[in-house]
């Protein structure tokens, strides 16, 4: 919980502002500093001047008093910096820092700035003391360039700037996540005037048209429409936990994530969680490198001001990231977990309301950005596993659920308002229609030894999916009857492969994980682990392996084969189709648009022991892997800590056919259509 700070100690951090901002402004009018130094100090120092204009005007009031207009470009002031056009020459930028300043100080320096633009959100929040060591550091570094300081002594400031400022600024994102009283966000949602449009600045994020016009298509939505969406949402998270049959009742807070101008639906969804006893936390995606995961945006976000500047950032843990760092970052986790345990025990789990649209990106590999080492990545895997230990241990998943739901932008193009309301549709579809089809499916798949997958035009997959055992197919089955609760919209059978025997190669044309673009994509599998990958998205296959391995490997030498399924949702891929939006649709849509392979974890991960049941009350069974397997013995092993769903199109599918042990072939899809007798419905789409 936040603690109220002492009259001493508010004097003392103000004391502390006043004489750094005063060296800042200094700064920008001395010459002390040798050349090529000199410009990136005067540059960077006119932008936390900026930030104490920025601190000022937020404390008189005079951002509220600002025009909408007046505000549009202030907000494009504080971010102009990184913007594509200005980014080829910005010092955040460290193809620019690293050609002007060496190599040696560019990418540090670079780093540097990046860290300190995360200030505008944090004036914004109120975050003193992030404000306060950033110009702190600033001036650090600036003395020591000045007295022609060692390369190692101002890598040390830098160094120990951050492990000090873990103590903070983790911890505080740690509890951020899940404490009610990091309320920042939550009064812009329920009390700011939504009609009023300058409410989308209050976050401090920079604003596009993007946000201005999803909030007012959401102002001009009828209020059945609205209440529509956010039933559907909230009663998918309540329907997770009712089908897990886990006690909804013990739990208090849902960590609300959604994207800025969205507020009206969200509003509504609140309203609708307290009706289940549930108060909402909402927290900004990560800013700052010490709490960031990769170029991952969880929390609430706007549209990206430079996917490419967040991108050529993602790797700055490889400047510090040590054993010495990665013990300080695990203890601080662990005895925030600890220090809190109670209050962590009332997280129900996260509601995640998603958006599609943007272009796809597909990002430039520079050689002055930073990477990960081998050594680095190793910790930072060992990290994961053990973060998700603690977590595991504090909010344990058999106590917790979730749902997830995506709606269009206007990006999409300009049929956004059909596609917005044929999104509504296809998150709405009758379950008990797709319940009866995909139990065909599953009667088919409960009945063979292996699963093919091969190929068609262009699609170089030949894949064989090995299947676990059932003793008593009375009771048993081994595949899942998904329908819309916690994954919105409706449509697959998935089960978790047996690793043994599943082997061959996935392909994919061209697909898009984690919001990057995969080109020519494919993997190899050995006994349902991956032995091989390659992409065509560089020149070089050295670069193609290593996109692979840092964005879908997650910094793993090798990742299983955690979920095999089959997407039944041919109204979506309809939708996709009519208005060729395919490529900007989410894994969330696109998983249920043809089959789909998940890389990492199985979909129970720390929860295979929880009993799960489909409506036909026959018990699923293949839940864990020879890896999830050792979670009671050797924990380190058993999780990989990421899932990432791989999708055919069914355009892309020759056959899926259920593999008997007697020979026998039984013919599910051919030639991207389904031809199982009972599932022709999903032709008709």
């Amino acid at each position: 919980m936040r603690t109220e700070l002492s009259g001493e100690e508010k004097e003392l951090r103000k004391e502390r502002y006043q004489l750094s901002m005063e060296r800042i402004a200094a700064i920008q009018t001395e010459n002390s500093v040798k050349e090529p130094f000199l410009e990136y100090f005067h540059q960077v120092a006119g932008f936390l001047l900026l930030i104490k204009e920025l601190d000022e005007k937020k404390q008189s009031g005079e951002l509220d008093q600002l025009s909408f207009a007046e505000y549009q470009i202030y907000n494009r002031k504080l971010y102009e910096d990184i913007l594509p056009d200005q980014y080829v020459v910005s010092y955040a930028n460290p193809a620019y820092a690293v050609q002007k300043l060496g190599k040696e100080y560019g990418q540090l320096l670079s780093f540097v700035y990046t860290e300190l633009r995360a200030l505008i959100a944090d004036v914004y929040e109120g975050n003193e003391i992030e404000v306060i060591s950033g110009c702190e550091l600033f001036v650090e570094l600036y003395n020591l360039f000045e007295a022609e300081g060692t390369q190692e002594e101002i890598f040390h400031a830098v160094y120990w700037f951050l492990s000090d400022y873990s103590d903070v600024i983790y911890a505080k994102r740690i509890l951020s996540a899940c404490d009610p009283s990091f309320d920042f966000a939550e009064k812009i949602v329920m009390e700011r005037d939504l009609e009023d449009l300058r409410y989308l600045f209050a976050y401090g994020e920079y604003i596009t048209d993007i946000e201005i016009k999803c909030a007012d298509f959401c102002n001009r939505l009828p209020e059945e429409t609205v209440e529509t969406i956010a039933a559907v949402f909230v009663d998918g998270y309540r329907r997770g936990f009712e089908n897990t049959k886990k006690d909804l009742s013990l739990k208090k807070i849902v960590q609300i994530r959604f994207p800025i101008g969205f507020e009206r639906i969200i509003r509504e969804a609140v309203q609708k969680f307290a009706a289940l006893g549930l108060k909402p936390v909402f927290f900004r995606y990560a800013l700052h490198s010490v709490e960031k995961r990769k170029n991952q945006r969880i929390g609430y976000t706007a549209t990206p001001a430079n996917r490419q500047y967040d991108y050529d950032h993602c790797q700055d843990e490889g400047l510090y990231f040590d054993k010495a760092f990665f013990e300080r970052k695990k203890a601080v986790l662990a005895a925030v977990y600890y220090k809190n345990a109670e209050f962590f025990r009332q997280i129900a789990g996260p509601a995640v309301f998603e958006t599609f649209g943007e272009e796809p990106f597909a990002p430039v590999c520079k050689p002055e950005a930073v990477v990960l080492s081998k050594k680095q990545q190793k910790l930072m895997v060992d990290f994961s596993n053990i973060s998700s230990q603690i977590s595991e241990q504090y909010i344990p998943s058999k106590e917790t659920s979730f749902t997830i739901i995506a709606f269009p932008t206007p990006e999409i193009g300009e049929h956004f308002e059909e596609i917005f309301r044929e999104t509504i549709r296809i998150n709405t579809l009758d379950y008990i229609v797709y319940q009866r089809v995909q139990q065909c499916l599953i009667d088919a798949l409960d009945n063979c030894e292996f699963v093919r997958i091969v190929g068609a035009n262009g699609n170089q997959t030949d894949l064989t999916v090995a299947l676990k055992e059932i003793s008593d197919p009375r009771r048993e089955t081994r595949f899942e009857n998904c329908l819309a609760d916690v994954n919105i919209p409706l449509g697959e059978v998935f089960t978790s492969p047996k690793l043994y025997g599943t082997n061959g190669i996935l392909h994919v044309k061209e697909v898009f994980l984690r919001g990057l673009k995969f080109q020519d994509f494919s993997i190899r599998f050995q006994d349902g682990c991956i032995c091989d990958y390659h992409c065509s998205n560089f020149s070089s296959e050295e670069e193609n392996r290593a996109y692979i391995k840092n964005h879908l490997l997650q910094g793993h030498d090798t990742l299983p084969m955690g979920e095999f399924a089959i997407g039944t949702n041919t109204a979506a891929y309809a939708m996709a189709k009519k208005y060729g939006i395919i490529r900007k649709l989410p894994i969330l849509i696109v998983e249920k648009m043809g089959p789909h392979f998940a890389v990492g974890d199985t979909c129970y991960s720390w929860e295979e022991d929880v009993l799960v049941y489909n409506p036909d009350g026959k018990e699923m069974i293949a839940k864990e892997n020879t890896f999830s397997m050792l979670r009671k013995t050797d924990p380190n092993k058993a999780y990989f800590h990421c899932h990432t769903d791989i999708t055919i199109p069914y355009e892309e599918i020759g056959e899926i056919a259920c593999c008997q042990k007697d020979g026998k072939k039984v013919l599910l899809i051919a030639d991207g259509k389904f031809v199982l007798p009972g599932t022709e419905l999903l032709n008709e789409m």
